[in-house]
């Protein structure tokens, strides 16, 4: 098999034939550490990689499939893991030129779980400082390359993530979610993003932003991610507000999956949201299909205002809050796009964010209501395709001036209600850029939401698209 064949197998097979002694751990970490180091120059997908670390774990799970009728369940998956996320004995930067040489000594819940399943950590991949921006750029090595077209972003927070599952680096990636940072990115490189229910995946350090953030897999394949998500999901009691899980995702996708039956909207701006004319007419040519999936679907909005004012009270807190006290000292060494935010952020009266807290809750209860007509909600991800790579924004969609995380319409909504949400390839506009379609489901449902990208995947499948980077 060609090296770039290799690099682009899924977990799964990945599992499958390593079980068969068809192919060596060793061997596919060499050829994907190859293609890193070939890659990663113009690419910026990571930050920091551990080859000595991967070579270690790869030779470990060779012995494990040698001795073990039933090895972990990752054991040897080349894997990755966010630079937001701590990791013991190995630099973890957060972005930032504060944190460049922190090297942690601790391992959180979601890191134990992947190591003690057996993964190959190839590194840290790269995202804007504290996670606050759409665009993975930094002052630390700049921002990460969309792989279908370099120079256009990857997306953020989660961009280095996912441009690496894209090029065939790793075929697992751990993202977190505060607006949209899975799914952003996923959506600009063509990949599968899933961010589950609030809490199903614990989190520690608690973000920042606790009350909107996620953990979730960033992969190729539906099934992979349901993969990574048996593993990383449950509670921990680092994570007071964590959620248990018995659940073995997997096993719920297993044979033929039908939704057949299903009640789904389909809203092509939510009621508010400019969005790109191109883009719009992918993602409901995309919806329209799971009719082909014997679903019911209808065009419906859930007739609620844009939530945008409560999570730029959230988001201007939470940054602000993180430089209460050093501000002054550290100005010049943060990213200066953030700076407006922290400045707003300590204008805020204590009122300001309880009041944004509370319609936090008016606005679940209003998107609770809707989703009692329906299964599912279907948007498109993002109204627009990858814009310039290190931009902190867009800048306009439709004549319509875009803010830091405000042009990100259809993806933060659902970090303020907390429910399960992916995002699927769907097409590729006239600029050769990715389009994605957003699937989010009820309360907790975060098997229905894996089932229906399943069944759009075998209806629609798209791994076998690869970026022009070899």
């Amino acid at each position: 098999m060609e090296e770039v064949d290799l690099c682009y197998l899924s977990a799964l097979e990945l599992r499958e034939l390593y079980r068969r002694r068809e192919l060596s751990p060793v061997e596919v970490t060499q050829a994907v550490l190859h293609r890193i180091e070939r890659l990663n120059p113009s690419l910026n997908a990571f930050i920091t990689v551990t080859p000595e670390l991967a070579l270690e774990q790869a030779r470990a799970a060779e012995q494990a499939y040698a001795k073990e009728e039933s090895p972990p369940l990752l054991a040897g998956i080349p894997t990755s893991i966010k630079d937001l996320t701590p990791t013991k004995g190995i630099r973890t930067t957060l972005g930032s030129l504060l944190y460049k040489d922190w090297i942690p000594d601790f391992d959180p819940p979601v890191v134990q779980r992947l190591y003690a399943a057996g993964i190959v950590m190839l590194g840290k991949t790269n995202t804007p400082e504290r996670g606050w921006k759409g665009d993975s750029g930094n002052r630390l090595i700049g921002p990460t390359h969309n792989p279908w077209k370099h120079g256009q972003t990857s997306g953020g927070s989660s961009g280095g993530a996912a441009a690496a599952v894209a090029t065939g680096l790793g075929p697992l990636a751990q993202g977190s979610d505060g607006a949209g940072s899975i799914r952003i990115p996923s959506g600009f490189c063509g990949i599968y993003g899933f961010k589950p229910s609030w809490g199903l995946v614990p989190q520690y350090p608690a973000s920042p932003l606790e009350l909107l953030s996620h953990i979730g897999p960033m992969t190729r394949t539906v099934r992979d991610a349901a993969l990574m998500l048996t593993v990383m999901a449950g509670a921990d009691p680092h994570d007071r507000l964590s959620l248990p899980s018995q659940i073995d995702y997997l096993a719920e996708l297993e044979g033929e999956v039908s939704i057949r039956g299903l009640r789904v909207a389909w809203s092509p701006d939510l009621g508010y949201a400019p969005v790109n004319p191109e883009v719009r007419e992918i993602a409901a040519a995309a919806a329209a299909r799971f009719r082909e999936l014997g679903c019911h679907v209808e065009e419906a909005n859930p007739g609620v205002p844009d939530p945008w004012d409560i999570v730029d009270v959230m988001w201007a807190a939470a940054q602000a809050a993180l430089h209460l006290h050093d501000f002054d000292q550290v100005r010049d060494q943060l990213d200066p796009g953030r700076i407006p935010i922290i400045e707003r952020g300590k204008q805020l009266l204590a009122a300001e964010l309880a009041s944004a807290l509370m319609r936090r809750n008016d606005y679940y209860h209003a998107i609770r209501r809707f989703m009692e007509s329906y299964d599912l909600l279907l948007t498109p991800t993002l109204p627009v395709t990858a814009f310039q790579a290190g931009a902190d924004h867009p800048g306009e969609i439709n004549g319509h001036p875009t803010t830091y995380l405000g042009w990100t319409a259809f993806t933060y909504p659902f970090n303020i209600t907390g429910q399960p949400a992916a995002t699927v390839p769907c097409g590729f506009a006239s600029d050769g850029l990715p389009v994605g379609l957003q699937i989010v489901g009820r309360w907790r449902d975060d098997v229905t939401v894996l089932k229906a990208s399943a069944a759009f995947e075998a209806l629609a499948p798209w791994t076998g698209q690869r970026p022009p980077v070899d």
